[in-house]
């Protein structure tokens, strides 16, 4: 765990877009694995093995996301009055944190198939082959994937 924690809740806080609830699933990732370990198979790579349990439990997390959107919305408007900027910071590291939160939430809006394999190669630092392993795709397709992601994150971002 000591090894793998950083790069599953960076993976976790790419798909959610929220500390939280990337701590939330990436515990939730541990947990499957350990439940799991008897049937890992040590022919695979461990780091493809897990990174595809912390996908799996991503998408999940994105699946009960939809679920409680309807209840937030659900809400009093009074109490939105109560939610308040706590910090003031100076206007560049605003507008710098602005930016970053206007790209991870377009990052974290992509669809999962385009996600997951930008997430993998660009943001991870894995190649298109352990990504296409982890992912269960060639490389040809995570390629394609990345690509695709790529031009669907600059139409979000200039629009």
């Amino acid at each position: 765990m000591a090894r793998h924690r950083e790069v599953v809740f960076r993976l976790a806080r790419h798909h959610t877009g929220d500390e939280g609830e990337a701590l939330d699933v990436t515990q939730e990732a541990f947990i499957a694995a350990f439940a799991s370990l008897a049937r890992f198979d040590s022919a695979r790579p461990f780091r493809a093995w897990l990174m595809r349990i912390a996908v799996n439990k991503c998408r999940d997390w994105a699946r009960r996301r939809a679920v409680r959107r309807l209840f937030r919305m659900a809400r009093p408007l009074e109490d939105a009055f109560d939610v308040a900027d706590q910090g003031l910071d100076p206007e560049a590291e605003a507008i710098s944190r602005r930016e970053l939160a206007r790209v991870s939430a377009a990052i974290a809006a992509l669809p999962a198939n385009l996600k997951d394999p930008l997430i993998l190669c660009r943001l991870e630092g894995m190649s298109m082959a352990e990504a296409a392993d982890v992912l269960g795709l060639t490389e040809k397709a995570v390629e394609t994937r990345i690509y695709r992601a790529r031009q669907k994150l600059s139409e979000m971002l200039e629009g």
